[in-house]
């Protein structure tokens, strides 16, 4: 099974080690034409070479006695011998004259009556020799050496000297037979040990694949490792665990977005229920016979109001949330929001009633804000201060600062403080601390939630502190840069 995978048409390993086979085979198979070419030149250089080097140790002598003892009938042993080669005189007269035969090969070719004159005309010096490769009336092709003969200063004729190329032919064959075997050597090696190491190769990326199909299981959390040895493996393996990480980010967001969903709807359903309820049994009161007592008409109505009233401001309030939560563009002018909290002072004030209300600006604070918006969120922040101060004995500072990075504006109660464990939740939607005293005050727990979005619209934050029985302060960051 494991070798059926391994050669799969489709798989990666089979398709590398083919296609860097035939790239090896392509190569070996042009290193052997050239090999071929050129060894066969060497191969028929060499041989012409050692023909003239042996021409040329002979003097011309030598050649005048074997040429005038061949011309005798009765001969005697020539003085010139080459072996493996025919040793032909062609004098001016174009006739053929043997002065040493191969008794293997006794073929000599007859070139034409032209050739041989031009060669006699064109001499320019005694030593000069003149070399062909031919096939002459379908015998074996020759390697054939031509040097002109000079007695007494005039030229004689030509000396040429035959040899088959037969056993050359021979020689470059067996060296090319040596080459094949020794190219399928290599490529049966190269298929084994390329086998093995492109095996160890591709290890990162089946660990990578496995990995990969374990996560697409539902595995989100899994990563794959970054230090395999490869640089791209390891790149490659980054970038998926980033994007990994995106992904469980998103589906995180996603589950806690649909949680936060129905704990909105379930909280909405119920604060919208609960004056819904009672206006419904006021009015039952009043069907059955209340409205003609004027004292519990008038208090059924005072209570209706009332819970109509706190009604439309939760309506107000989701409306308003559902506008943030669509990010509209804000209409945003530069102003100082220290002038912008001074011009709310007497509502301020008339909101705390018997709280002390300090405002603390040691500097201008320019900024470019939506003043209405703005606006609320100071309200909404004053607003819950004064809940959870003492009505007599409360304090609430409201105090800017600015550096070169931020704006800061802290509204600070002296009030009963708030539980550490309910900071973290406290700018969640319907989300109360103290659900008995939001009723009495007729808040929805929304006002917090509205302030973040507005602020974070601003591209700033809200953080709050809080001690028990020492106070809570809210602070609004705006980033200047």
């Amino acid at each position: 099974m494991k070798y059926k995978r391994f050669f799969h048409l489709n798989s990666l390993r089979l398709q590398l080690l083919s296609r860097s086979l035939l790239v090896i085979l392509s190569l070996l198979m042009l290193i052997g034409v050239f090999q071929y070419v050129f060894m066969k030149q060497f191969i028929y250089t060499n041989k012409i070479r050692s023909i003239e080097d042996q021409i040329h140790l002979i003097p011309d002598d030598v050649w005048k006695h074997d040429i005038e003892t061949s011309q005798n009938v009765k001969r005697s042993r020539p003085m010139v011998y080459f072996p493996g080669v025919n040793i032909t005189f062609i004098n001016q007269k174009s006739t053929f004259l043997r002065l040493a035969k191969d008794p293997h090969h006794s073929y000599f070719p007859k070139l034409s009556a032209s050739t041989y004159k031009q060669i006699m005309n064109n001499i320019k010096q005694p030593d000069n020799t003149t070399s062909l490769i031919k096939k002459i009336d379908g015998h074996q092709e020759q390697v054939i050496v031509l040097k002109p003969i000079v007695f007494d200063g005039e030229i004689q004729g030509v000396i040429q000297i035959n040899t088959p190329t037969e056993s050359l032919r021979d020689l470059l064959i067996r060296q090319m037979m040596i080459f094949l075997m020794l190219s399928l050597t290599a490529m049966t090696i190269a298929f084994f040990v390329f086998s093995s190491v492109l095996k160890r190769t591709l290890v990162p990326l089946f660990t990578t694949t496995k990995k990969v199909e374990h996560i697409n299981a539902g595995s989100l959390h899994d990563r794959l490792p970054v230090n395999q040895g490869q640089i791209e493996m390891d790149r490659l393996s980054l970038s998926i665990n980033e994007m990994l990480e995106r992904l469980e980010k998103a589906f995180k967001a996603e589950t806690e977005a649909k949680e936060q969903m129905r704990r909105f709807v379930a909280d909405a359903s119920h604060e919208l229920r609960t004056p819904l309820t009672s206006i419904h049994g006021f009015l039952e009161v009043l069907l059955r016979g209340a409205s003609s007592n004027p004292e519990q008409l008038n208090a059924a109505l005072k209570s209706m109001y009332g819970e109509s009233k706190r009604l439309r401001k939760l309506i107000q309030d989701l409306l308003l949330l559902a506008q943030l939560d669509q990010l509209p563009p804000f209409q945003k002018e530069y102003c100082f929001i220290d002038e912008l909290i001074l011009d709310m002072k007497p509502q301020l004030i008339l909101l705390a009633g018997n709280r002390k209300v300090l405002f603390d600006f040691p500097s201008r604070l320019p900024f470019e804000v939506n003043k209405d918006q703005f606006k609320q969120v100071v309200l909404n922040l004053f607003s819950n201060a004064v809940q959870h101060t003492n009505p007599t004995t409360g304090v609430i500072q409201v105090v800017g600062k600015i550096n070169e990075e931020e704006l800061s504006l802290i509204i600070q109660d002296n009030g009963h403080g708030i539980p550490q464990e309910h900071l973290p939740h406290l700018f969640e939607r319907f989300y109360k601390a103290d659900a008995s005293r939001s009723r009495a005050y007729g808040g929805a727990g929304l006002g917090l939630a509205i302030s973040a979005s507005i602020i974070e619209l601003h591209g700033g934050k809200i953080r709050v502190k809080s001690k028990l029985n020492v106070g809570t302060a809210f602070e609004i960051l705006l980033p200047l840069t």
